[in-house]
C-alpha cells in the first residue's frame, strides 16, 4: 500500500448483516475505503419486497422485533431510524394468532416463553440442582418434554420454533434459540422458576407492540443502508481468500474472468458453509452448521372471510405440508386493499424438505387446497395472483454447543487478527448470532467494532 493511501475493509455478503457492517464501519471510520461485495445482483440477501397483484409482498421476513432484551428499541428499528425511516415504521393490526390442531383452532396461551406455560399441574417438583449447568447446552425438547409434556411441546413449542428456525424442538440447541431460558435454568431448579425469570428479564414496555415492519416494505430499508455506502459491487462472487504479506487478496468474479482485490481487514457476512470454504483458503476453520430450506406462498385473493386473526401454526404432528399462515391484510392494515385478501403460507421443517419438491403449481394446489381445511372452509377462491418464493438452506439448524463452536472461531479469529502483521478479519450473521433482522442486525454492527479494534491495535 502507498503511503498516505485510505486503508480498505472489504464486507463479504450484502445480506442485512453485510450492510449493517457496511454502514457501522462508515458510521465509525469514514476515513476508510469500505467496499460491500455480493454475488447477487442486488443487495438484501433474503429480504426483498416484489410486487404481488399490484401491491407489495415480502420474498423473506416480513418484520422485525420492536424491542431488545435491555428494554430499548431493537437493533433493527435504531438502523431504519438511522437512515431515516423511522417514520415508515409500522406495527400489526392485531397480533392474536392460533394454533390449527385436531381441526380446530386454538388461541395461543399467554403469558408463556415460546409456547412454555410458566405453571404446570400438578406443580414440578424441584430438581435436586439447578436444570443445567454452567455452560451446559441441550435441545429445547430435552429441557421441556420431562417438565410439561408431549402435547405442550408438539402443540404449541415446535409451531412457534417452526415459524422462526423451521427447525424441530428436538434438534434444536436451548442456548441459541431461547438463551434467556438457558441462563435462566443455571439458577433455576424447576422450569416454572426459570421461565418465569427468563420473561421477569424482558424489559418491555407494557402494551409496546413486539413487531415492526417497514411501510413500503423491507426493501426500503436494503435500500436505505446501501444508499449509505459509497461502494457496493454486485454479481461478483468471492472465489478465495488469502493472506499476501499484512493484507488480504480476494479473488473475485467468475471462474472465465478473475480479478483480485487487496483488503486490509475483511468481514465475511455469508452463511456458514461459503464462509467455511474462505476461511480454509486463508488457513482457517468454519463452523459446521446445516441448513433448513422453506417456501412461501403468497395468494391475492378476492374478498375472502378469514377468521379474526395475524395468522394462524400448524404442528408437524398434524400432518400438513403448511406449517404457518399469515392473513396480511389482516395484520398489516397499510397492506389492506379493496377487494382483496392476500395470503402467505410458509412450506418446510428441517428433514422434511420433499414437499418443496414439487412444481410451483403442484405447491400453489396444495397450499390453496390445506389453507381452506385449516380455516374449515370448503375451498379458497381461484386467486387473482400468486407467486412461489423458494429459499434454499435459509435457516440455520443450531445443534447443541453451537455458541461455543462459535466462541471458538472468533477466539481463533482474534488471535490471527491481532498477531503481528495478521491482518483483521471477522465473520457475521445468522450462522453465528441467531437468526432475525435485529440478530444480523446486531452481529454485523460487532463484527465491525472488532475489526475496528484489531486495525486501531
Amino acid at each position: 500500500m502507498t503511503e498516505g493511501a485510505r486503508r480498505r475493509v472489504v464486507v463479504i455478503g450484502g445480506g442485512i448483516a453485510g450492510l449493517a457492517a457496511a454502514h457501522r464501519l462508515r458510521e465509525r471510520a469514514p476515513h476508510l475505503d469500505v467496499i460491500l461485495i455480493d454475488q447477487s445482483d442486488r443487495p438484501g440477501g433474503k429480504l426483498r419486497t416484489v410486487e404481488l397483484a399490484g401491491g407489495p409482498v415480502e420474498r423473506g421476513a416480513e418484520s422485525f422485533l420492536s424491542g431488545d432484551p435491555a428494554g430499548g428499541p431493537s437493533a433493527a428499528v435504531r438502523l431504519a431510524e438511522q437512515v431515516g425511516l423511522g417514520d415508515a415504521i409500522v406495527h400489526p393490526a392485531t397480533s392474536k394468532a392460533a394454533v390449527a390442531a385436531g381441526g380446530t383452532l386454538h388461541d395461543l396461551p399467554p403469558g408463556t416463553l415460546m409456547g412454555i406455560p410458566v405453571d404446570t399441574d400438578p406443580p414440578e417438583r424441584p430438581a435436586a440442582a439447578p436444570l443445567l449447568r454452567p455452560g451446559e447446552d441441550v435441545t429445547v425438547g430435552a429441557l421441556v418434554r420431562p417438565r410439561r409434556g408431549d402435547l405442550v411441546v408438539d402443540r404449541f413449542v415446535e409451531p412457534l420454533l417452526g415459524g422462526v428456525y423451521a427447525g424441530r424442538a428436538d434438534h434444536l440447541s436451548l442456548r441459541m434459540a431461547l438463551p434467556a431460558l438457558a441462563d435462566a435454568a443455571e439458577r433455576s431448579d424447576t422450569l416454572t422458576g426459570a421461565v418465569r425469570a427468563a420473561l421477569a428479564a424482558r424489559r418491555s414496555t407494557p402494551g409496546a407492540p413486539v413487531f415492526s415492519a417497514i411501510r413500503g416494505g423491507m426493501s426500503r430499508l436494503v435500500d436505505a443502508v446501501a444508499a449509505t455506502l459509497p461502494d457496493v459491487r454486485l454479481g461478483l462472487p468471492v472465489r478465495d481468500l488469502r493472506r499476501d504479506g499484512s493484507r488480504w487478496r480476494l479473488t473475485i468474479g467468475s471462474t472465465h474472468s478473475p480479478s483480485t482485490l487487496a483488503a486490509d481487514a475483511v468481514v465475511l457476512a455469508v452463511p456458514a458453509t461459503p464462509a467455511a470454504r474462505l476461511l480454509s483458503t486463508a488457513g482457517l476453520r468454519g463452523v459446521p452448521l446445516d441448513y433448513a430450506s422453506v417456501g412461501l406462498v403468497a395468494l391475492a385473493l378476492p374478498a375472502t372471510k378469514l377468521p379474526e386473526l395475524s395468522g394462524l401454526l400448524v404442528p408437524a404432528t398434524e400432518g400438513f405440508a403448511v406449517k404457518a399462515v399469515t392473513f396480511f391484510d389482516q395484520k398489516w392494515s397499510h397492506l389492506r386493499r379493496s377487494g382483496l385478501t392476500i395470503v402467505r403460507a410458509s412450506v418446510g421443517r428441517a428433514g422434511d424438505e420433499a414437499q418443496l419438491q414439487r412444481s410451483d403449481a403442484d405447491l400453489l394446489d396444495l397450499v390453496r387446497a390445506e389453507v381452506a381445511r385449516l380455516i374449515g372452509a370448503d375451498r379458497l377462491p381461484d386467486p387473482v395472483d400468486a407467486a412461489v418464493f423458494r429459499w434454499g438452506g435459509a435457516l440455520p439448524q443450531y445443534a447443541p454447543h453451537h455458541r461455543d463452536r462459535v466462541g471458538q472461531l472468533r477466539a481463533e479469529l482474534t488471535a490471527h487478527s491481532t498477531a503481528p502483521g495478521h491482518p483483521p478479519l471477522t465473520v457475521a450473521g445468522a450462522a453465528y448470532d441467531g437468526v432475525g433482522i435485529p440478530a444480523c442486525v446486531t452481529s454485523g454492527r460487532t463484527a465491525a467494532d472488532a475489526l475496528l479494534e484489531a486495525l486501531e491495535g
